[in-house]
């Protein structure tokens, strides 16, 4: 068996989507210092690195974080790799294989990003509206990709959001795949169990 984290790590160095705070992790004791224990204090948005989006993020009485059923979060995914294309739109979907898939994660030049720069990419890689809508007809429960969002940047209205949120699809943002290669595997996605939350970091593997 083999387990891929595809996890993004939370750091001071990591990209915050635009008008949110930084990310700020101090270490408030050290044993370097003499005290008995190193402890740290952090403060971020809850859509840093890879998280996840309920439908409470745009829905109004939408499901929030520590109402999403687990059944979602754990479970058959398909990794999709959509090349190097600007968007996600439904020609990349109908060239997909998505026969059977609940749970679809894309993969695109995005994953790249996490290395080459600590900086935010305003041309990170979206999912299209159109493309969403046939995700949600197609039964999709859950929807990944692997930047700090799914929508395109600088948007007039959310609307790849609220056709997946609106419709309960959950969505998971900030991925890692540059390791893993297309096919299926088994999703584990564990999010921070935040009381009436709109979002919150998570830690997600796959396994195969």
């Amino acid at each position: 068996m083999k387990i891929y984290d595809v996890t993004v790590a939370i750091s001071n160095d990591l990209p915050v989507y635009p008008g949110d705070p930084a990310i700020d992790i101090t270490r408030t004791s050290s044993l370097e210092k003499g005290d008995v224990a190193r402890v740290s204090h952090l403060s971020f948005n809850t859509h840093i690195g890879t998280h996840i989006d309920p439908p409470y993020h745009f829905i109004m009485d939408g499901c929030t974080l520590d109402q999403v059923p687990l059944d979602v979060l754990i479970g058959p995914a398909r990794v999709v790799d959509v090349g190097d294309i600007n968007s996600i739109g439904i020609d990349s979907l109908e060239s997909a294989d998505l026969n059977g898939a609940t749970r679809v994660l894309f993969k695109t030049r995005n994953s790249r990003f996490w290395r080459e720069s600590k900086e935010f990419r305003r041309d990170f890689v979206y999912l299209e509206t159109e493309a969403a809508e046939l995700l949600v007809k197609r039964g999709v429960q859950l929807v990944g990709i692997d930047y700090l969002s799914i929508e395109r940047f600088d948007f007039d209205k959310p609307t790849t959001h609220w056709a997946l949120l609106g419709n309960n699809v959950v969505i998971v943002e900030g991925l890692d795949l540059s390791e893993v290669a297309p096919g299926d595997y088994e999703l584990i996605c564990l999010p921070l169990k935040i009381k009436d939350g709109d979002g919150g970091p998570a830690r997600v593997v796959l396994r195969r």
